[in-house]
């Protein structure tokens, strides 16, 4: 694989920025415009890194999240969901997926799975039960699954393998 290219002036340079990442174009979630730069670990399957760009992206969403650490705040939450929320300028798309409690929408927003798993405890939610719902195993299959070693590496280092096959 170049990992430089030439410009008009015959000058090469690198298509890597200083954090060395690839500008690429920018990707969607439900119609949001996500990150714009391409770093390797967002191929890799199932996969939201938290980084810098998520974690400014999902900000306020990961202040409410928080904020349920609070009795008195999982109190007002749950007496009425929208009007809690409507505290925190959160995207609409955040504020619906929390409703929907669409946990790995909520990661693709910028939430941190930490914060997130604050909104699954005040629902009665243990992080295994949180991890089988994400992976779409189920409680059990995940538990089984983590006992035995864990997810096999084989196709699922990066969603480029697939294509191989």
């Amino acid at each position: 694989m170049n990992s430089e290219i030439t410009s008009r002036d015959n000058k090469t340079e690198s298509p890597y920025n200083k954090f060395g990442e690839r500008p690429r174009e920018a990707r969607t979630w439900k119609g949001k415009t996500k990150m714009a730069l391409n770093k390797d670990y967002e191929d890799i399957p199932g996969t939201y890194v938290f980084d810098a760009d998520r974690g400014r992206q999902g900000y306020h969403l990961n202040q409410f999240c928080i904020s349920l650490r609070l009795q008195k705040n999982r109190d007002a939450f749950n007496a009425d969901e929208t009007a809690y929320l409507s505290q925190y300028p959160m995207t609409e798309e955040q504020r619906q997926s929390v409703l929907d409690r669409d946990w790995n929408g909520m990661l693709a927003l910028g939430g941190n799975i930490y914060y997130t798993s604050k909104l699954a405890a005040n629902d009665g939610i243990n992080f295994q039960q949180l991890a089988g719902i994400m992976t779409g195993m189920g409680n059990e299959a995940y538990r089984k699954m983590m006992v035995e070693g864990g997810r096999s590496i084989e196709g699922n280092r990066y969603t480029s393998e697939w294509d191989e096959e």
